[in-house]
């Protein structure tokens, strides 16, 4: 018995050692990172078409106080990045976790957020060191994303708590329509607008993620990248990446992008981006200027309608029945 009891611990002892050898499936692997993680601003030199907001925050980071800050703006200009770079430089990666609290408003919007998470962490207290010695500011920074979603209650606590924590804490609200923020919480805060990159700026990133990924590409390619972004950086990285994994070791063309964008609810592509495509279209038609006026004003409503949670192919229909409407009046 002993003997057999002696043959089973050899044998488990050895599988133990087979399944920690190297190579096996039990070898960490390296996780595929979206190029848009991959490609962020690592510090806020990094951040480009923002010149005043990075002046600002240059000078928190040579010391100066930092104010209670809300970025507004479109998406895919830098704003989450750039506050997540500084708050880098300012407390350093030891402390970056315990120092910053990242909250999306749009999914944690409601007065509970604010009075438990948002509260508990606001009153912590700090210390002014660092583990490699730099200076460290004596505050902690609550970063509320998407921060036009919260409720008018949510945003009224936030304003008390704003208020009664400004020694230790100070707040970055982001949001993408600035009216959508209530006046006592904007003017607590340093407004920054931050703009659509211009096109130089997004074939200057795109052509470095290209050369940085060995990747095939033509003019017409990442002209078209730059064209169906608008502005939006995060939409021409991801729309780069898709393109690389469609196109694999082949040369990204004009036509590959094309295929990406797409402009059709049947395959699943976004009411809004069809809305971009259709008010291009209708600018470029021949049209008098007042039926031009009529349709892009509908399309106005539609848009808001869509940001709000409106059925897409309802609007779509709506907006169909005016262009059809004004295209075949004298």
């Amino acid at each position: 018995m002993q003997a057999f009891l002696k043959g089973t611990s050899v044998q488990s002892s050895k599988l133990q050692k087979d399944k920690g050898a190297p190579g096996t499936s039990t070898e960490k692997r390296v996780r595929p990172v979206p190029w848009v993680e991959k490609y962020r601003p690592k510090c806020v030199d990094e951040v480009a078409f923002q010149d005043e907001v990075v002046a600002v925050l240059k000078k928190s980071l040579e010391g100066a106080d930092l104010p209670n800050l809300l970025f507004y703006g479109p998406p895919g200009t830098g704003k989450t990045s750039t506050i997540l770079a500084a708050s880098r430089e300012l407390f350093g990666p030891q402390l970056y976790k315990q120092r910053v609290l990242e909250l999306n408003a749009s999914d944690e919007r409601g007065i509970q957020v604010v009075r438990h998470k948002v509260k508990n962490f606001a009153q912590l207290t700090v210390a002014g060191t660092r583990t490699d010695g730099k200076r460290c500011p004596p505050f902690k920074i609550i970063i509320l994303d998407e921060a036009d979603s919260m409720t008018g209650p949510a945003q009224a606590a936030l304003r008390r708590t704003m208020e009664k924590e400004s020694r230790t804490t100070r707040f970055c609200l982001i949001c993408n329509y600035v009216s959508r923020i209530i006046e006592p919480l904007t003017s607590r805060c340093s407004k920054f607008r931050f703009k659509p990159l211009a096109n130089w700026i997004q074939e200057e990133r795109l052509l470095e993620i290209c050369s940085k990924e060995n990747l095939k590409y033509s003019k017409e390619g990442i002209a078209a990248l730059v064209k169906v972004s608008e502005g939006d950086l995060r939409k021409a990285i991801t729309f780069l990446q898709s393109a690389a994994r469609l196109v694999v070791d082949q040369e990204i063309t004009e036509k590959t992008i094309v295929e990406i964008a797409g402009d059709m609810v049947d395959e699943g592509y976004a009411a809004t981006q069809i809305l971009i495509q259709l008010h291009e279209s209708i600018i470029e038609q021949d049209l008098n200027d007042k039926k031009k006026s009529a349709i892009t004003e509908k399309m106005a409503v539609v848009d808001k309608c869509l940001a709000d949670g409106a059925d897409e192919y309802l609007q779509l229909l709506s907006l169909c029945s005016i262009i059809i409407e004004q295209s075949s009046t004298n």
